[in-house]
């Protein structure tokens, strides 16, 4: 009976018009006979039908066998009644393909039939509709079964991902044998070693027939508890930065030489020494600090002297200090900071910006070896007079916390280069600190200067270079600076300005008769766009008249290695003067522009590789000994990285070393010798690797360099296709290929239809879609997918590794062009694959993710049903300054590209039904600050608008605690459990 209907609704599927739901007159009852009762109603339905026209003969149709029984369970009916509406749907594609099947009606019966189908269909479809709304309410899950849910989630996925050794060291004993030391999150409470023999390499290949390396602990188990205090602020700001776990220890310095080895546990620093020849694992001992307990500040960021390992530098109270681990002789070094929490002047801690937005987190840096005695540090002090402060409410009652941050178009903090030097007594303690300042500040050389993005010294310990950043980072400026230039010892060692040093400071040298070589520049890049900062920069040699170095630059639209030569022979005498026995610089005196006396000289540019793919801006290591360049890159396919190879003396003929099909990352052994390597992709768990390079010398091609198998730190086995994600790429209007990651609901059935998730972040520097297992930062994804939904994440135009032009779509327009895209791809995929229902989407995302989320449902309202906002950017004129100005430029140059990218500028357009706009954040957030959310919520008020908020007290920008982040996750899949 009810295929017949069916039939007609085909016939007339183009003139069917949307009638309104039917309430019928009837209750539903879930325990009876489901086959009988059905056709009663489908009869009932179809009493008034007129009589069709007899019908030519059909093709036998499968029938669906009902089980004689009264009672089922809510599942078995919901894949009935979801059967039934699919079934709706799939006929009148086989009838499409039945070309004899025809009706002749005249005009007045086809209208008053019409009519009735249209009633009669509707009213089947809402009758199914309503059963199964029945259904899905009746299996909701409670908090209690969601929570559940989350937990065993994510044990499963923890499971897979904490077996993955980081923070790789190498370290050649005496024996000859190899060290290796690595982190890992399962074991958190240890640092872990293995051992190889260097003449042990095997000739397999093959994951099963390699050896699995037996791990060791360097630590004793009695040392655990080492990491259950309470970090204090300072620790959590910084872990925070640099987003590592709380727990455990994560992070270690470490002193090849001598083996010694350093370790921050919460708010006291740790040693231990290890000889290589130890039977027994160590036990560390607390190194002798000095603490502010009054204040709960802490040792932070150590660092061991290069030329003696019995000293260590540290921050604390944002001031330098240094600690000798025999003596126990502990030195404050500098006295830049007043000791209150808000002085705005700090040594050895670079300012909030640098951190975030350029991922310095090192403010002070060893002098690498010296021959005269002297000890030296150069290090950044930083004056925030400036910079705003914001007061958070805390977590505990009756405190607040305070903190400078610079929002876009305000004053950013100074930063000054200076020199700490001290020497080491007979009895082992820290004498004579001197504190030394250039002769002529930076900013007043580089009147653009605003940021001094990374610091070092060369090799040879003569310089110390640094890379120079203008505000609107269009203008980069590699430069050396020689140690003599830090010859004066001010009467007041914090300049406030470039003019105070000539009107208020007597600058002496320390040594009069010595001349004085001059900063010079030996490298100077500029963008229309804005210029990416890398870590890539490798001296090969410095000598007195020149400078040669491997550095990488997106000067070709696309990041690649460049081998340059600049000159820094002194060609003007003139540039040291000396007037009535003060250094100064020329540029303050004569006529020439300082630009002219300090430009730079490039003898030599090479381009070591060249092409339309990119470079990885984190490391490459050199050989020195066969001229040869490893790096990493995605020359093969984009979504995966991979190690190359390349011979200096022979540019852009590099060899791939590692194979397609995977995403791979490398740490290497200081000679070049020993690789661990670590590979995965979306269908197979991380494996980490131990390999020799074997080089066979033949005219010194790169052909003939190999890899060889020493044996497996982890072996990742994947036998659960659920965790599995699909990558699709797609071409969309403008012409470009965008690449998603489709996560299946993990109970997927072919021919059904699933409510979507689109997981978005969506911002720059971020590429979510790699063909490599991501583990925890995709549990939220994996959770989601576990509950039924189909989750989908997309790398929309401005995202990471896809060069220039394809990242600067968003430039002054934030907000626009990569929500259009995740738009067209979401709906390009929904008709590619058929199981994603576009009447039931939701938009989640956090930080970045959060701001997308709600221009979203502001732009997009018909499209998605629900947004979730974590943490979200609301106005772009309330974000630091570092990020925002890079991608928006200043307010005051793009005041219409500001309004347009805020959605404070958009409330009015937020709908009107409830439970449709979820916000989350954490109160205490440092970052995006709560004052986003808050804004927010007055621009909704005002405009009577609903909304629902979750506020985690205690939480920062990252939910850090287990507890919140659990709660979060089960409230998630609540509250898409009722409003999607």
């Amino acid at each position: 009976m009810y295929f017949k209907i069916l039939i007609i609704l085909y016939i007339y599927r183009k003139n069917l018009i949307e009638v309104p739901k039917i309430d019928f007159d009837f209750d539903f009852n879930f325990d009876f006979n489901i086959k009988n009762n059905l056709e009663d109603k489908l009869k009932s339905l179809t009493d008034n039908l007129p009589t069709l026209p007899s019908l030519p003969t059909l093709p036998t149709l499968p029938a669906v066998n009902l089980p004689e029984v009264s009672l089922y369970s809510n599942e078995a009916r919901k894949y009935l009644y979801e059967y039934l509406l699919r079934t709706l749907q799939n006929l009148i594609v086989v009838f499409n393909t039945i070309s004899w099947f025809t009706l002749s009606l005249n005009s007045v019966t086809s209208v008053s039939l019409t009519t009735q189908i249209n009633s009669t269909i509707s009213n089947i479809y809402c009758f199914i509709n309503q059963i199964m709304e029945i259904i899905n309410f009746s299996n909701k899950k409670t908090w209690a079964e969601l929570k559940q849910n989350v937990s065993e989630i994510r044990k499963k996925i923890s499971s897979l991902s904490y077996v993955i050794p980081t923070n790789i060291q190498f370290r050649e004993l005496a024996d000859g044998r190899l060290r290796i030391y690595f982190l890992c999150e399962s074991k958190s409470d240890t640092l872990l070693y293995v051992d190889i023999n260097n003449a042990s390499a095997t000739t397999t290949t093959t994951e099963n027939e390699s050896p699995l390396l037996q791990w060791m602990p360097v630590f004793c188990k009695d040392a655990s508890n080492l990491t259950s205090v309470n970090a204090s602020r300072e620790l959590q700001l910084l872990l925070e930065r640099k987003r590592l776990p709380a727990m455990g220890i994560n992070s270690y310095e470490f002193h090849k030489r001598s083996g010694k080895i350093i370790f921050q546990a919460c708010n006291s620093l740790y040693m231990c020494l290890d000889t290589g020849f130890n039977t027994t694992p160590l036990f560390p001992t607390e190194l002798r600090t000095c603490q502010y307990h009054d204040q709960n500040w802490a040792p932070i960021d150590p660092k061991i002297c290069p030329q003696n390992s019995d000293l260590i530098a540290y921050t604390c109270a944002n001031d330098i200090y240094v600690t000798h681990s025999i003596s126990g002789h502990d030195q404050r070094l500098t006295f830049s900071h007043g000791g209150k929490r808000n002085d705005p002047v700090s040594a050895g801690v670079p300012s909030y910006v640098m951190q975030e937005e350029f991922n310095r987190y090192e403010g002070f840096w060893w002098q690498p070896m010296s021959n005269d005695g002297i000890y030296r540090i150069c290090f950044e002090e930083v004056d925030e007079s400036d910079v705003s402060i914001y007061t958070f409410p805390s977590a505990h009652a009756g405190e607040r916390e305070e903190y400078r941050f610079p929002r876009a178009g305000c004053p950013n903090a100074r930063s000054t280069l200076k020199m700490v030097e001290f020497r080491l007594s007979e009895s082992l303690r820290i004498t004579d600190v001197c504190i030394k300042e250039m002769q002529t500040p930076l900013n007043f050389i580089f009147p653009y200067l605003e940021y001094i993005v990374r610091i070092g010294w060369t090799p040879c310990a003569n310089y110390v270079w640094a890379q120079l950043l203008s505000r609107q980072q269009q203008l980069l400026e590699l430069i050396l600076i020689p140690i003599e230039q830090f010859c004066c010892e001010p009467y007041n060692s914090n300049p406030s300005s470039p003019e105070s040093c000539l009107d208020k400071h007597i600058w002496k040298p320390t040594d009069k008769s010595k001349s004085i070589r001059p900063i010079q520049v030996i490298y100077t890049e500029r963008s229309n766009h804005w210029i990416n900062i890398h870590d890539i920069l490798t001296f090969l040699d410095v000598n007195e008249k020149k400078v040669q170095f491997i550095w990488s630059s997106e000067e070709t639209g696309f990041r690649h290695l460049y081998n340059i030569t600049s000159s820094i022979e002194i060609i003007n005498p003139s540039i040291n003067q000396q007037q009535n026995g003060i250094c100064t610089h020329s540029a303050f005196y004569d006529d020439t522009p300082i630009e002219d006396n300090l430009k730079a000289r490039v003898i030599k540019k090479t381009a070591l590789t060249s092409g339309e793919w990119e470079v990885m801006g984190k490391n490459i290591w050199f050989d020195q000994s066969r001229n040869l360049i490893y790096f990493m890159a995605t020359a093969h396919n984009v979504l995966e990285k991979h190690l190359y190879v390349i011979n200096m003396t022979q540019p852009n003929k590099m060899k791939l070393l590692t194979t397609p099909g995977s995403t791979h990352s490398i740490e290497f052994n200081e000679d070049c010798t020993f690789i661990v390597k670590t590979h995965s992709n979306t269908n197979q768990l991380p494996s980490t690797e131990v390999l020799r390079v074997q080089h066979i010398i033949r005219d010194e091609f790169i052909e003939d360099v190999e890899l060889i198998n020493m044996g497996y730190l982890s072996i990742g086995n994947f036998d659960n296709s659920e965790y599995t994600p699909i990558i699709c790429d797609t071409i969309i209007s403008s012409g470009e290929t965008l690449y998603s990651l489709v996560f299946k609901p993990h109970n997927f059935k072919p021919g059904m239809i699933y409510p979507c998730v689109l997981s978005v972040y969506g911002g720059p520097e971020v590429q979510t879609v790699s063909n490599s297992f991501k583990g925890m930062r995709q549990l939220r994804m994996h959770m989601l997918a576990s509950q039924g939904y189909c989750v989908i994440s997309i790398d929309s135009r401005g995202s990471k590794n896809r060069g220039l032009q394809f990242e600067n779509y968003i430039r002054r327009r934030l907000g626009t062009v990569e929500l259009a895209d995740q738009v067209e791809v979401l709906r390009c995929l929904a008709k590619q694959l058929g199981f994603i229902d576009l009447n039931r989407v939701a938009i989640h995302g956090w930080s970045y993710g959060g701001y997308l989320s709600l221009m979203a449902l502001v732009q997009y309202p018909e499209l998605f049903k629900v947004a979730i906002a974590g943490a979200p950017v609301t106005s772009w004129n309330f974000y630091d300054t570092g990020y925002t100005e890079r991608y928006m430029d200043l307010p005051q140059n793009n005041y219409e590209g500001y309004e347009a990218s805020s959605v404070l500028s958009y409330v009015h357009k937020f709908p009107d039904e409830a439970n449709r706009l979820l916000l989350i954040h954490g109160l205490i957030d440092e970052n995006v600050h709560f004052y986003h959310t808050s804004q927010l919520i007055s621009h909704l008020i005002k405009a009577n608008k609903p909304y629902t908020l979750q506020i985690y007290p205690g939480e920062r920008h990252s939910l850090r605690s287990i507890e919140s982040s659990k709660h979060y996750e089960t409230y998630l899949l609540q509250y898409l459990q009722d409003n999607l």
